[in-house]
């Protein structure tokens, strides 16, 4: 099972994403950090995926729970290229299924 719990475990999660065409994780695979952003560790995780073309769906029942500025940052991302955040894995994948990456 992939998890993103710390820094080391980015290059691990964005491997399985271009190996498989992209990655849906549920926020509980997600380290606590991911969810404060005064940590920088969310905008870490979402610039490398961006960085090396990486698609991640990230599963969040209620972003609002996590703070309004949490909130904030998955509204922005819903429609970002490669990184997005879905309230269910149905429409995860769908996207990710819809939205193969060509030649970028």
């Amino acid at each position: 099972m992939v998890a993103i719990r710390s820094l080391g475990d980015i290059p691990t999660a964005r491997g399985a994403s271009v190996e498989g065409g992209g990655l849906v994780l549920d926020e509980k695979e997600l380290s606590v950090d991911f969810f404060n952003l005064r940590t920088g560790f969310a905008g870490e995780v979402l610039q490398k995926f961006t960085n090396y073309r990486a698609r991640l769906a990230i599963l969040v029942a209620d972003p609002s729970a996590y703070g309004s500025r949490f909130s904030e940052l998955a509204y922005e991302h819903r429609s970002h290229r490669f990184v997005r955040f879905f309230s269910s894995g149905q429409l995860a994948r769908q996207w990710l299924d819809y939205n193969p990456i060509a030649k970028c």
